[in-house]
């Protein structure tokens, strides 16, 4: 299938992914594993919702808790340049007949909420309210040291559609997974927007649901410290795959699951790819390496599980990939 072309002048500037908005259902249980276990930041927090951020962040929150009845996630939130970029972002989804709606959102400016044509509920802002960076706090860290919010990875049923569509806001590729043979399938591919893998990628699956949420953190070794904090404190069996090493974007990886099952990525050492001429990495579907540059296989529940987005229909993948899962 075709790889999208790199469109350099999108209708609207979207800077990087912002934050992703959780819904749990015991509000104490998350709070506990968010601040304590993975060691993100509580900015504010009342009895329904609670802001969390990274150690090097200064806006005030890249992940939202909020209590409800069943495990969902509301919204995946994306930064603009310039305020003059949501009043382009609400006429560019007026023009394709797309649902948005400009609403009040605490501790952020003007607040655009909108959806792509497959379901991916969307919440673009153009500021938030700033705290102090804790990134030189070293006697306060936790955890696995998290810095920032990396990137966000979908379940996504008509991959290719999903592509072009990110490339014509300016999104590019940097890696993809297709199929071998003339007429192979682009199965997965992975986007940016502030120059490094991915703000967000696509996985071939039912959906659309939240595959993972990501943090980047400074070293192999903070992963390594988590596995030993996880192990020690009662969250052993929250570890679903990992540490190891991806071939794609090369990051060193472990992924765990929350008290609700969302699934959160703690990963670091990957690669630049702010410049114009980057061309993206093409990976065959059943290449070992690039689940696993050592060779290992993902789990099951890797292909299966994910997080619904509040009130989506789920559909079928327009195809099934024949991908290689660990048995």
């Amino acid at each position: 299938m075709p790889v999208p072309t790199h469109i350099f002048d999108p209708p609207f500037n979207i800077v990087r992914v912002s934050h992703v908005v959780l819904e749990v259902t015991d509000l104490a249980a998350s709070r506990a594993f968010y601040e304590t276990v993975v060691g993100l930041r509580v900015t504010d927090a009342d009895a329904g919702t609670v802001y969390l951020r990274g150690v090097e962040e200064r806006q005030h929150h890249s992940l939202v808790l909020r209590k409800a009845d069943g495990p969902a996630c509301r919204r995946i939130g994306f930064r603009l340049g310039h305020e003059a970029d949501l009043d382009a972002a609400a006429a560019f989804f007026a023009q394709r007949g797309l649902p948005h709606a400009f609403v009040e959102v605490p501790f952020q400016g003007r607040t655009l909420h909108a959806s792509d044509p497959f379901g991916l509920p969307l919440e673009l802002v153009a500021g938030m309210e700033r705290r102090p960076s804790s990134l030189q706090r070293y006697a306060d860290y936790q955890g696995v040291r998290p810095q920032r919010l990396d990137h966000v990875n979908v379940f996504a049923p008509e991959v290719q559609a999903s592509l072009d569509f990110y490339a014509a806001l300016g999104f590019r590729l940097t890696e993809y997974a297709e199929e071998d043979g003339p007429d192979g399938r682009i199965a997965a591919g992975w986007m940016h927007r502030k120059g490094n893998v991915h703000d967000l990628a696509f996985t071939n699956g039912r959906g659309p649901r939240l595959h993972h949420l990501c943090y980047w953190t400074p070293t192999a070794l903070d992963i390594i410290h988590l596995c030993d904090v996880m192990a020690t404190s009662g969250y052993l069996p929250n570890m679903e795959r990992g540490p190891g090493r991806h071939g794609i974007s090369n990051a060193f990886f472990l992924y765990i699951r929350d008290p609700d099952g969302h699934r959160i990525e703690l990963y670091t050492s990957d690669y630049q790819t702010m410049d114009p001429d980057h061309e993206p990495l093409r990976w065959s579907l059943r290449d070992p390496r690039r689940q696993t540059l050592w060779g290992a296989p993902a789990p099951k529940t890797w292909f299966e599980e994910g997080s619904l987005f509040a009130g989506q229909d789920l559909r079928d993948p327009a195809f099934v990939a024949d991908v290689i899962v660990a048995s």
